[in-house]
């Protein structure tokens, strides 16, 4: 399996902000309401905006954009915020709006986390098609010829 890391974001701990796995699927980590160590955000609404720019910030270091989320996991510090955090997740992201998960959770210091699945566009700018074969034939490059992507090592 090939798979490459992606930034976007400064993981707080030991993992990676995302990953892209087989060259067309990103896996990003939890992102919370936080830029420069600093938690932006006073509101369930307010956090829940910051945590989505963050999420689009490592989707645009692997080539995606919140158009291309399949799968979200959101997790809250109080379930009573779930309007405030649905509303601006229902702004933000485009249609057909991705499935999603929401659960209570225990978190240190913030009202919001999200994390998600991203499946790359096709085409140039997000590589193989959904085959990972180039639009035109089998893939010349990547991994679905043995070699590695091309936008960072192999891991």
């Amino acid at each position: 399996m090939s798979k490459r890391a992606v930034g976007g974001s400064l993981p707080s701990g030991a993992y990676s902000a995302g990953i892209v796995a087989e060259g067309r699927f990103v896996y990003v980590s939890g992102q919370g309401p936080i830029r420069d160590g600093v938690v932006i955000g006073e509101t369930a609404g307010e956090q829940t905006r910051v945590t989505l720019d963050n999420l689009a910030a490592v989707l645009a270091e692997a080539g995606a954009s919140l158009a291309d989320v399949v799968r979200c996991g959101v997790f809250l510090a109080d379930m009573a915020d779930f309007d405030a955090m649905n509303q601006v997740y229902a702004d933000v992201f485009p249609r057909p709006l991705p499935a999603r998960t929401t659960v209570g959770a225990a978190l240190a210091g913030i009202l919001v986390e999200i994390d998600c699945v991203a499946v790359l566009p096709a085409g140039p700018a997000g590589g193989p098609d959904a085959g990972g074969q180039a639009a035109d034939g089998p893939a010349a490059s990547g991994p679905a010829a043995g070699g590695p992507l091309a936008d960072g090592p192999t891991l």
